[in-house]
Order: C-alpha cells, then sequence, then structure tokens
C-alpha cells in the first residue's frame, strides 16, 4: 500500500489545524473577524494607554498612563482601574485568567512604582501593562485560533480607517498605497525630525558665522 505523499499530509495537518481552531472560536461564541476586531480594539487602547505618542518606526512611546501617574496615587488608581479594561478584553477573548497573571502583576507594580514622585513617572513609560496584555492575547489567538496577521495591532487606528476606506475605494486595495497610508504617521515624523534636524543645522551654522565674523 502507498504511503501518503508529503503535500497530502501537509494538507491534512492543515485542514486538521483549521478544524481545531474553528471549534475553538465557537466554543467562546466568537467568529474569526470578531476576534480580529476585539483584537484591534484591545491594540487601540494599549497604544492610548502606553503609547500614544510614539518614536517613528518604533513601539516606544508615552501614552495616557504616564500622564495620570503625575496626578499623585489618584493618578496611578484611576490608571490601574482603566487597564483592567484590557483584562477584560482578554478574557472575553478566551485568555485564561492563569495566562494573564503577568500583565496584573506587571499593573500591580505600576501602581506601587507610579506613588514614587517623578521616578514612578518615568518606569511608567517602561512599565506597560495594557501592551502586556496585548502580547498574551496575541499569542493565545496564534496557537489557539490561527490569526496569525498582525497589522490591524501594529496600527489599529490606520487599520480601522484604512478598512473604511477599501470599502469605498479600490484605490485603497493596492498593496503599495495601503502600506502607505498605515505608515502616514511614522513617514510624516520622520520628515518633521530630519525638517528639525536641519533647521538646528542651520541655527548652528548661523551662530558660528556671526562669531567667526566679529572675530
Amino acid at each position: 500500500m502507498a504511503k501518503p505523499s508529503k503535500t497530502a499530509l501537509n494538507t491534512q495537518t492543515s485542514l486538521e489545524a483549521q478544524s481545531r481552531f474553528q471549534q475553538n472560536l465557537i466554543k467562546e461564541g466568537l467568529t474569526r473577524s470578531q476576534a480580529i476586531e476585539m483584537e484591534r480594539s484591545l491594540a487601540k487602547f494599549a497604544n492610548t494607554m502606553d503609547s500614544f505618542v510614539r518614536i517613528p518606526f518604533t513601539k516606544q512611546g508615552v501614552g495616557a498612563d504616564a500622564a495620570l501617574s503625575t496626578i499623585p496615587v489618584a493618578g496611578d488608581v484611576a490608571g490601574l482601574l482603566l487597564t483592567g479594561y484590557a483584562f477584560v478584553l482578554g478574557r472575553r477573548l478566551g485568555v485564561p485568567a492563569a495566562k494573564l497573571i503577568p500583565a496584573i502583576r506587571l499593573a500591580l507594580i505600576d501602581l506601587v512604582v507610579g506613588v514614587v514622585p517623578v521616578a514612578g513617572t518615568v518606569m511608567d513609560v517602561f512599565l506597560r501593562p495594557s501592551r502586556k496584555t496585548l502580547e498574551i492575547v496575541r499569542a493565545h489567538l496564534k496557537t489557539e485560533y490561527g490569526i496569525e496577521e498582525t497589522v490591524h495591532i501594529e496600527r489599529p487606528f490606520m487599520h480601522q480607517a484604512l478598512q473604511k476606506k477599501q470599502q469605498r475605494s479600490k484605490f485603497w486595495q493596492n498593496p503599495v498605497m495601503a502600506w502607505v497610508y498605515l505608515h502616514m504617521p511614522d513617514i510624516l515624523g520622520l520628515i518633521v525630525l530630519i525638517l528639525m534636524g536641519l533647521a538646528l543645522w542651520s541655527v548652528s551654522s548661523w551662530i558660528v558665522g556671526l562669531f567667526s565674523n566679529q572675530v
């Protein structure tokens, strides 16, 4: 009896995996599109809390959580309560509570450290519980639901706006134009940095020239 080909085995394995992913989604009362939309909502929240103002082409930034921490105690408590929304979304996406413990622990550390004046605010830039929750959810959706695409969480606000544009016009369905639109904030930010650098260089050159002429 002939053995199944490698291609046939891979196809069978893929179908079995897709079936398992679909069953997992049904178990949680979700569809694939709903899971992606909810994860995008979590990404939008995480961006607002942890990296609303972002360094171009990086994931590092400052968000509402750091801003709230400038208000002693009350701001840190408010930040913790708001971060609870990320945990709720994680649970609604079927993530076991045990998996969320690292993010919850980070949120509590954030609360304690945030009470310390100045240092607490600085640490809030690096202690990002909402972002940690998103990372946990991302890993869960990939392994349990087979959702591997990430563009909807990397740039959630732009991705949502792009989807609306693509529904109205085929122009935005072009991969190149879609990429340009998604990266527009980074492109504009980079242009601003370049212009600031050129302005600083021009002013420095003018000052140097001014002193040179006086000498």
